[in-house]
């Protein structure tokens, strides 16, 4: 079974989907590679809108799957996983169409720094998020801790990041990690979300998106990340990440 799907539907919406529902949506290098192809089919000029989510209704995505890679053990080793991840979520905060992550299900850990990547989340009313990282002794390693402090107020971002736990959907709306609450598919969710934004011309979506493109760039926000990053590979390195980690792969 592929471990993702790419379908283009009315109105301009490209929708990817991860499609490991027995492993909670977790990324591995084949989602990697779908997520870059999609980048890619983004740009094509009838594409408006990048709609990312899950198969099923359990999980939007569990972050990095850990039986991929747990065999990373040295700070060098966890560097260039991290590093590879970290520029498909640049080039998805930059690409320059509006992007939406539909949260089906739980985004845990790496899922909240995949749909923090995002311009627009939005979250069916079962689903939980949050940045579990400290549980596991390291930081957000994807850039996302950096991305979600430009998205939502600096406070919510660090509670969000400090506390390592996860909330519901009420929470998430009161913190402004998403933007709405759907019912319905994930895609019924999308279009509903955007349905006015759907209908106006690509090009204008374009230029409002370039506003913010600039603002990133012009404050440093991928350099930022990649510290960000560097950071989270020194810790993975450390004995206590991989203890935590061996302990919930015994769970």
């Amino acid at each position: 079974m592929k471990p993702y799907i790419m379908e283009e539907h009315e109105n301009g919406v490209l929708l990817f989907r991860i499609n490991r529902e027995d492993k909670r949506n977790a990324v591995n290098y084949e989602v990697m590679e779908g997520l870059e192809k999609a980048l890619e089919l983004a740009l094509q000029e009838h594409i408006k809108v990048l709609a990312i989510t899950g198969t099923g209704d359990k999980a939007f995505c569990s972050g990095g799957d850990l039986t991929a890679f747990h065999g990373l053990k040295t700070e060098e080793e966890a560097l260039q996983m991290l590093q590879r991840m970290y520029k498909l979520l640049m080039k998805l905060n930059f690409l320059p169409i509006p992007t939406i992550a539909v949260l089906n299900g739980a985004a845990v850990g790496g899922g909240c720094e995949l749909a923090s990547a995002c311009d627009y989340r939005i979250a069916a009313p079962h689903a939980r998020a949050g940045f579990i990282q400290g549980t596991l002794a390291i930081t957000t390693g994807w850039g996302g801790g950096t991305l979600i402090s430009e998205k939502i107020l600096p406070s919510a971002a660090m509670k969000m990041l400090m506390e390592a736990s996860l909330f519901n959907a009420d929470q998430l709306k009161e913190l402004g990690f998403i933007d709405a609450i759907f019912d319905g598919s994930p895609l019924q969710g999308c279009q509903e979300f955007l349905r006015h934004a759907l209908n106006i011309e690509a090009n204008v979506l374009k230029a409002y998106k370039k506003i913010l493109i600039q603002k990133w760039v012009h404050s440093g926000l991928e350099k930022r990340a990649e510290e960000e990053i560097r950071r989270c590979a020194v810790l993975w390195e450390d004995e206590a990440h991989h203890k935590q980690v061996e302990k919930f792969l015994k769970k």
